[in-house]
Order: C-alpha cells, then structure tokens, then sequence
C-alpha cells in the first residue's frame, strides 16, 4: 500500500494547519490555542466523541469504524502539542509570532499528521473497532504523557494498544526508522548546590574552593560511565550548567552544578543514581564542604513491544516500502514522555525521517511539509489494518 490517494490530496490543507501551529507556539500545558484548534477540528471532522481537559489540557477524539466483522479492539495514536522556550532564529513566512517560544522539535508536524489522519478515518472509518486520536500537552519536560494516564486516559477510552511517531532530522523524507526493546532513554537530572568557604584568590588556603570541588566532582562522574558501567551498556552523565564566582580574585562560597544522567535500563539507571550520591558526598566531604543535591526522576525508558513493533514495521513498509524502514535502528539517547504510555499499555513508537534539516531544539529548525503524507498515511494504514474486520 502506497501514500493513501485522499492523504496526498490533503497535503496543502494539513501543510495549512501545522504552519499556523508554527506561527502560536505554546508551552508546556499552556497550550489552549492549540488544544482549542484541534478540539474544534476534531468535532468539524465528525469524531464520535471529543473529550478536552485529559491531563490538564490535552484532547482527545474518538472514531467508531463501521466495517463489518473482525476483532473489535480499541487503538489510540498519540501527537505532542507543546514548543519550546527557544527564539527562532528562521525568516519563514510563517516564523513564530511568539517572542523566545518556537516550534523546535516539530511537534506542530506530528498535531498536525495526526488531524490528517483523524480526518480521514472520520470520513471513511473504513475499519472495524475504535481509533482514539490523543493530542497530549508537555512532552518537553511536564510530563504531560504521564498526566494523562493518571488522568485515566487508557481506561476511559478501553484503549489496548498505543502508537506514537516522532519526526528525525538526518533520515530521509519517506524512511522510517524503529526497534524493539529500548530505543529511547530514561533521565535523571541532577542539581548540586556546594557551599566551600569564601576567601580572597590570594589566600585559597583559608578558604574552601567550591569551584576546585565542583571541578573533581565532574572529573569523577565521567569515570563513573567508564569505570562502574558496563562497557556495552549506554550511559550518559552530563554537567551543562556550573556557576560560581563573580569576581577574578575572590573565591567564591558557593557553587552550583546542574546536569542530566541517562540510561537504557533501570538497573543501569539505579546504579548511576547510587555512584552519583557516593561521588558527591564523598568528594564534598573530602574537602569539608557542604553539599545540597537532588536526583530528581525524569522519564522512564522508552521500551517497544516486540509484537507492536513488528506490526509498525509491516505497516510502514506497505506504506513506503520494506526497503525504506529501518526495523533495528540504534537506541538515541534522548527521552520521550510517550514511554509512560508504553508502560500503561503495549505499543511502538516510530521514528519519520524529516530530511536534511536542522536539528531538533536547533533555532533554525523547521518540520518538513513533505513528511505529511507519509506520517499520515502510516496513521491511516495502521488503524484499518489492524482492525480491517
């Protein structure tokens, strides 16, 4: 099965959605535009049922096929709404309009691929039990995934199978990439807050250097990923934030540290989060400083099902050709709220390519409109193959 005809056809108008997503991003859960766009399409669209408020401000409508026949079962599909607190540094005709807010992960395109296809089932539901179209609020660090299960989501809507896709700068337009098993990693962020003592840079011995044990304790983490994990697991521990001092010739009281760990399992995971505590109390204690840190649980492993993935592997293959999926692509180490989901109900997430574009979170990135066609049509082929009655 090739590119759905009607899909194609509504390109341009599904293009016309996600530009002006582009031009209103939104944060976190404050996402009502969008919410309000999408709820309010969902019902023009005909959905059986379009429920607001699911997870504070995420929507979700709901369409009832009516072939004959079959193994009735229940699918949800899944597409963030949130943008990031990026300013966009693009000239497009549609830039945001939304001073340091942007649309730098695409998640305009994957709202949008979604509506392609809510629209489409609405029209033909041309397949025999239930597809729930879910348009979740903060992926980008709320957890908005996990506000939503909490919500009920899964059991309101007797959902037994969910399916998230997310576009990929580098792979090409018309390629899908995937695996079974972990394919995205958990995280932990740490914050370290180190207070020494203050003394003049000319005198360090009466003091005690925050910035020299900050230091140490960095040095230390990386032997942690090389020294106490395993050499063929995947772990990630990153300091990006270290501030200390205001003045070249004091030394300062205080430091602060902020960073992010990750992980592809949760033993690797727990181990991490173990030495972590042991190199930072132990290395403020060996300077006699104290030390203020917090490990503050962020996403869990994003884990495939081995029988979803196989089925997203089949479908996209129908859609762009089995030559085109890349059915054991390597794990990233980037997180993805949509592994709660994953933990509440068996799935697969996918990966679309969006060509040679900028990165995702780069200021200069931009969906690719020539995605829609493909995202959607694997959306469409998905629900009526897996209940084709």
């Amino acid at each position: 099965m090739p590119i759905v005809n009607r899909v194609a056809d509504l390109q341009g108008e599904i293009a016309a959605w996600r530009q002006d997503l582009h031009a209103h991003p939104e944060l976190l859960y404050d996402v009502h535009r969008t919410a309000a766009s999408v709820a309010e399409k969902l019902k023009a669209f005909g959905c059986d049922e379009v429920v607001a408020g699911i997870g504070r401000t995420g929507v979700v409508g709901v369409i009832k096929g009516n072939r004959p026949g079959g193994t009735r079962k229940t699918i949800g599909l899944r597409a963030d709404m949130d943008a990031l607190p990026i300013q966009e540094a693009s000239e497009l005709p549609y830039k945001s309009t939304v001073a340091g807010k942007m649309h730098a992960c695409g998640h305009d395109g994957h709202t949008a691929m979604l509506l392609g296809a809510a629209k489409y089932l609405a029209e033909t539901r041309n397949f025999a039990g239930t597809a729930v179209m879910i348009f979740q609020p903060a992926e980008e660090g709320g957890a908005g995934g996990l506000a939503m299960v909490k919500d009920g989501l899964m059991d309101r809507f007797a959902i037994e199978e969910v399916y998230g896709m997310h576009n990929y700068p580098g792979l090409a337009a018309g390629e899908f990439s995937i695996r079974t098993g972990p394919i995205m990693a958990s995280t932990d962020n740490i914050s370290i807050d180190i207070e020494g003592l203050g003394a003049h840079a000319a005198k360090p011995h009466e003091g005690i250097d925050p910035i020299v044990i900050g230091a140490q304790m960095i040095n230390a983490f990386q032997s942690i990923v090389s020294r106490n994990v395993d050499p063929v697991e995947a772990a990630v521990v990153s300091i990006t934030v270290f501030k200390a001092g205001s003045a070249d010739n004091v030394i300062p009281q205080t430091a602060q540290l902020r960073g992010t760990a990750r992980t592809l399992k949760p033993e690797v995971r727990e181990l991490l989060r173990k030495r972590l505590a042991e190199v930072i109390e132990g290395t403020a204690r060996l300077h006699g400083a104290t030390v203020n840190f917090n490990l503050r649980r962020g996403y869990p492993v994003l884990s495939n099902h081995a029988r979803e993935t196989a089925f997203a592997v089949a479908v996209a293959g129908e859609v762009v050709g089995t030559d085109r999926v890349d059915a054991d692509m390597p794990p990233v180490m980037g997180a993805e709220d949509f592994s709660y989901m994953l933990e509440a109900r068996p799935g697969a997430f996918i990966f679309v390519g969006n060509g040679d574009t900028a990165g995702l979170h780069h200021p200069r990135y931009n969906f690719n409109d020539a995605v829609i066609p493909y995202g959607t049509s694997y959306w469409v082929r998905l629900v009526e193959t897996a209940m084709a009655g």
